[in-house]
C-alpha cells in the first residue's frame, strides 16, 4: 500500500519537511501539531505514518531528511514528465494533452544543427515529400555540416521476382528523382531481407523514429506520409534527453555495422 505521504503534493511535502527540520513539528508528533502543514483529509493518515516512524527510533530531524527524499524524488519524476510529450495524428484531436506529429517532425527538423536520424517504412513522393522534407532538403543544401540519414524499408511486391539489384536501382530512382527535393543526398540505409524472393524469408523495416543532435528522440507508429501525419491515427512520444537519443542512435548504427541494414547507393 502507499504510503500516504506520497498523497501530498509537492509543495506540501516540501513544507512539511522544512517543518519538521526547523523544530515547528516536534515530538512527541501529535496531530494538532501537522494540522497547519497538511490538509485536512490527509491528516489522519500522514500522522499515523509519521507516529510509526518515530515510534521506530526515528527523530523529527531524521524524518525531515526522509520526507526532503521525496521532494527530490518528485522533482526528479517532474522534470522526466516535462521532457516527455504525447504526440498524437490527426491534428483536431483535443481529447489530450498532445502535440501534432506533423507539427512536431518540421520542428525537430528546424532544431537540427549537427545531425537527423530519420527511419520509417514508408515514403511519400513529389508534391507529397516536399511538404514534408523540403525546408530539411533546403538546410541541407546550405548547411554542410549538416547530416542526414534514413533507414528505410525498400517493398517487394507479392509474386515480384525482380532481382535485388533492379529493385536497389529502381528505388535510388525514386529517392533522387521523386522523394528528396534537395540537391545534396541523404545518407539512405534499408534492409536487405525485405528484398528476399521467398516469403518465408522476407521482413521489413518497420520502425518509425527521428533523432535530431543527439538529444530529440520522436519515436511514433506514423510513417513519412501525408496520411500518417495528417489523418491516419497515430501515436508516439516526443523525449527530451541524451541518453534516449544516444541509444537509439547507437542501436541503427549498429545494424549498419554487422550488415543487418546496409547503405544504398543514390549514385
Amino acid at each position: 500500500m502507499s504510503n500516504p505521504l506520497r498523497a501530498l503534493g509537492r509543495a506540501g511535502l516540501a513544507g512539511l519537511a522544512e517543518a519538521l527540520a526547523a523544530g515547528r513539528i516536534g515530538g512527541p508528533i501529535t496531530r494538532t501539531a501537522l494540522a497547519p502543514h497538511v490538509p485536512e483529509e490527509h491528516l489522519d493518515a500522514v500522522a499515523a505514518a509519521l507516529v510509526a516512524l518515530e515510534n521506530d527510533g526515528m527523530a523529527p530531524r531524521h524524518i525531515a531528511y526522509a520526507v526532503h527524499l521525496l521532494v527530490d524524488e518528485r522533482d526528479a519524476g517532474q522534470r522526466m514528465s516535462d521532457r516527455v510529450q504525447l504526440v498524437w495524428s490527426p491534428p483536431d484531436l483535443e481529447a489530450v494533452d498532445a502535440r501534432d506529429t506533423a507539427v512536431v517532425v518540421q520542428e525537430l527538423f528546424r532544431r537540427a544543427q549537427r545531425s537527423v536520424l530519420i527511419s520509417t517504412f514508408a515514403l511519400d513522393e513529389r508534391k507529397k515529400a516536399e511538404a514534408l522534407f523540403g525546408e530539411l532538403a533546403a538546410r541541407m543544401d546550405a548547411e554542410s555540416m549538416l547530416v542526414v540519414r534514413v533507414f528505410v524499408n525498400i517493398h517487394r511486391r507479392h509474386l515480384d521476382e525482380t532481382p535485388a539489384a533492379g529493385l536497389l536501382r529502381e528505388f535510388a530512382g525514386r529517392i533522387r528523382e521523386h522523394v528528396w527535393p534537395g540537391a545534396r543526398l541523404p545518407d539512405v540505409f534499408y534492409d536487405p531481407r525485405s528484398l528476399e524472393t521467398e516469403a518465408h524469408k522476407r521482413a521489413v523495416l518497420h520502425a518509425k523514429a527521428v533523432v535530431v543532435d543527439g538529444r530529440w528522440t520522436l519515436l511514433t507508429s506514423a510513417n513519412f506520409t501525408e496520411a500518417a501525419q495528417e489523418r491516419n491515427l497515430e501515436a508516439g512520444v516526443v523525449v527530451d534527453d541524451r541518453r534516449l537519443a544516444e541509444r537509439v542512435t547507437r542501436q541503427f548504427e549498429r545494424f549498419v555495422e554487422v550488415g543487418t541494414l546496409r547503405a544504398l547507393r543514390l549514385v
